[in-house]
């Protein structure tokens, strides 16, 4: 029996992100691209007999409000198990720059603990749970590259060159409900289908509120689209730009003034931890 699993857990990048419409609850609908980047978190989890701990990592965040201790109280009362968990997390991806990493650690959560609790959910089941920590939740259980709708629910896999990205982090954390509260955001976007972003269409919307709302942001947007056309990810305030090769990555990546920071990652087509949590076909 299996007591301890050690996972990587990704980031994201999403390629566009359109707003078709608000919900009377306030969400929205949006039509946006996931694509998994070399990015990750380092999660370690520890079975144990009942209690569900956070022992190293995140020490700034209230444990209470910690994505990944959540993600596993959540599951713990949705199966009605009695077994618990000692969790640990090494934070690589940075937080409030659009790149998911606490959705992706409550995602690994889940699917570890389903694991290690030989719970037998299957990932559909995963996917509605995780939908109740974050939108951005169940595209790390479905574990593919998705074309995704909804507030991010509906999913449809989708094949995308894996290139090589610079992610350029300009320190500041961004606040996703002021940049979808934002008067200036966009909301009526026409519906564009799949085939249409393969060829070359589609945008971030948030970028614009971003940038009025973060200057910071557009400065980082101009400075590397000297090298190649950058555009930010999710609600920021991270932003890419694809390069041939890590080589060339890595040459402007040395370029890049301070206090901003790079990163250089390809991007993935599969999130290795659902791999590795499920059965082919679950």
């Amino acid at each position: 029996m299996q007591q301890t699993l050690q996972l990587q857990s990704p980031a994201k990048l999403n390629l566009m992100l359109h707003i078709t419409g608000r919900r009377e609850n306030g969400y929205h609908n949006l039509q946006t691209v996931f694509q998994f980047i070399q990015l990750y978190d380092e999660l370690s989890f520890v079975k144990t007999a009942h209690s569900i701990r956070r022992i190293c990592g995140n020490e700034g965040v209230d444990p209470q409000q910690d994505l990944i201790v959540r993600a596993a109280q959540l599951l713990q009362r949705y199966s009605a198990t009695r077994q618990g968990v000692d969790i640990s997390i090494e934070k690589n991806i940075p937080m409030g720059g659009g790149l998911g990493g606490g959705s992706s650690d409550a995602a690994t959560t889940l699917m570890a603990l389903n694991k290690l609790w030989e719970l037998g959910l299957s990932r559909s089941e995963l996917q509605q749970i995780g939908l109740q920590l974050g939108a951005d939740v169940p595209v790390f259980i479905f574990g593919q590259s998705a074309w995704a709708e909804g507030v991010g629910e509906y999913l449809e896999p989708i094949n995308l060159p894996e290139s090589w990205y610079l992610i350029l982090h300009p320190q500041i954390f961004v606040s996703t409900q002021e940049v979808f509260s934002s008067k200036h955001l966009t909301r009526d976007c026409h519906p564009i289908t799949i085939r249409a972003f393969l060829d070359g269409s589609g945008e971030n919307v948030c970028q614009t509120v971003a940038c009025r709302l973060y200057p910071e942001i557009q400065l980082a947007i101009d400075w590397l689209t000297q090298f190649s056309p950058a555009r930010m990810t999710g609600t920021g305030s991270c932003i890419y730009a694809i390069f041939d090769s890590a080589e060339k990555a890595n040459i402007v990546k040395s370029q890049i003034p301070d206090p901003w920071i790079g990163y250089v990652a390809r991007g993935m087509n599969i999130n290795p931890v659902a791999s590795a949590c499920f059965e082919s076909g679950n």
